[in-house]
């Protein structure tokens, strides 16, 4: 049976040399008009279709979805000329007669691939390094989003051609489907299990990968770090979206003489932030479906069975996909809290006694997409990021680092291969291809068979000289 995106496929392959060869000109002119429909034509589409697959507020809406992508025009569009200019290297005084440079070229025919928890986000973020890189681009958007991936769908069909950009709709088997496809460069977002499923398809045709993936991303509190502005700042960036963000805290290590201080002051931020009846807060959206629903109860079903204690919420409501923003503490370390990456309103709380005892727990772990310190000691934030590995950090904040474009953003190894955002995203679906030019008689050609003695003295002295 004939793949079913063969032809779309192949429509994109004959077009990547017209849409690779565009001018900076008129890749900005895509992209100002991809800003344009998401900041003005749809944007209350958008709204409405985050609303309804999993009741995220208009500001969420603008702050996370919106704004990250017409951000990233901004800069895009600021720096692209530059950034497609050829880029002159040295070349080493035996290429004598010679010149060096590196061109960024578009990989050719790519797909993306984006999750549900930032929709538009992590569709339209990803296509944006695309189309400034000069790239034909296949989207595949999660299923779990039907709103959004519809007005996706109508965003793409308005601006683009289908041999230029085209979004495909579907679930598993859709994306089984394009992965069968020779691209030239794969795009992925989610989760390390499935992460693997893309590399082993992207392996049979040997194309690239950027691999955006997460883990359990730890937060260090040590005993010097302001507590209250520690636990504010963490429960907003672990409760946005409803915890689910890859780069959410996903456990807390702090020192075990300012644990009560630090529930405390939690509490009252989850207080003020969506009431005591955060059911009813505006602010505070919902689990994205009853399969994640059920998988997140069963976390804190797990966590009581285990007698630990659950310090704020705790309260479910499987009609409306609900969960209160839920703290717990004294869990023990068969815990799935513990095990699992969340991915939900859930917060579990660690102690230890010596920064070396939470290096030495977070190094039991993959490497983690994002790790987290709140301290006012120097010297304890650098030991901590000389002992650990992650893809990103931040110190006395979170979420923050993924909003700067000039920061790569990405994991390593578990948590993700390659970098994304600003130039870096241009980087990663572009080939850096290496031109040498010859404007004179090269050196080499004094060493051209057949070989002699005097080639050979020729040959020594550019070994030991240069």
């Amino acid at each position: 049976m004939e793949n079913p995106y063969i032809t779309l496929f192949n429509h994109q392959k004959n077009n990547r040399f017209k849409v690779g060869n565009t001018t900076y000109k008129a890749r900005l002119k895509k992209l100002k008009a991809l800003r344009h429909a998401i900041e003005v034509t749809y944007k209350d589409k958008i709204r409405a279709a985050l609303y309804n697959d999993f009741k995220k507020p208009e500001l969420e809406v603008d702050l996370t979805e919106i704004y990250p992508v017409v951000s990233e025009i901004k800069f895009v569009s600021a720096n692209l000329k530059s950034w497609m200019k050829r880029q002159k290297v040295e070349t080493p005084m035996a290429l004598l007669g010679a010149s060096s440079w590196v061109t960024y070229e578009p990989k050719g025919v790519c797909l993306i691939i984006s999750p549900w928890n930032f929709p538009f986000n992590l569709t339209f973020g990803p296509l944006v390094s695309a189309i400034a890189a000069g790239n034909a681009v296949v989207l595949k958007p999660s299923e779990m989003t039907p709103h959004s991936s519809k007005v996706m769908a109508d965003i793409v069909a308005d601006i683009f051609t289908e041999d230029e950009v085209a979004l495909v709709e579907g679930a598993v088997a859709t994306s089984k489907a394009l992965l069968q496809l020779p691209f030239n460069h794969i795009f992925f977002t989610g989760s390390p299990a499935v992460g693997k499923i893309v590399m082993k398809a992207a392996a049979e045709h040997l194309a690239s990968v950027t691999l955006e993936l997460g883990g359990k991303s730890p937060t260090i509190i040590d005993k010097t770090a302001n507590i209250s502005k520690a636990a504010r700042k963490i429960a907003w960036g672990k409760f946005l979206n409803n915890g689910q963000i890859c780069v959410s805290p996903d456990y807390i290590l702090i020192d075990e003489t300012v644990k009560d201080a630090f529930i405390s002051e939690i509490k009252a931020h989850l207080k003020t932030f969506y009431t005591a009846h955060a059911e009813q807060s505006s602010a505070y959206s919902r689990v994205v479906n009853e399969a994640h629903f059920d998988r997140l109860q069963g976390y804190i079903e797990n966590a009581q069975q285990l007698n630990a204690t659950i310090e704020v919420g705790g309260t479910l409501n499987k009609a409306e996909r609900f969960i209160a923003p839920t703290v717990i503490s004294n869990l023990p370390e068969e815990a799935s809290l513990l095990q699992d990456e969340i991915f939900g309103p859930i917060l579990p709380i660690k102690t230890y006694k010596t920064i070396a005892e939470a290096i030495a727990y977070i190094n039991t772990k993959p490497k983690p997409l994002a790790l987290y310190i709140y301290s006012k000691r120097k010297q304890n934030t650098n030991y901590i990021i000389k002992h650990t590995r992650a893809g990103t950090t931040a110190i006395n904040n979170n979420v923050l680092q993924y909003s700067n474009h000039y920061l790569p953003f990405g994991g390593s190894n578990n948590s993700g291969i390659g970098k994304s955002h600003g130039f870096y995203g241009f980087e990663a679906f572009s080939n850096r291809r290496a031109v040498l030019k010859q404007h004179t008689k090269g050196a080499t050609e004094f060493i051209f068979p057949p070989y002699t003695n005097i080639k050979q003295k020729i040959v020594d002295w550019t070994i030991k000289w240069f």
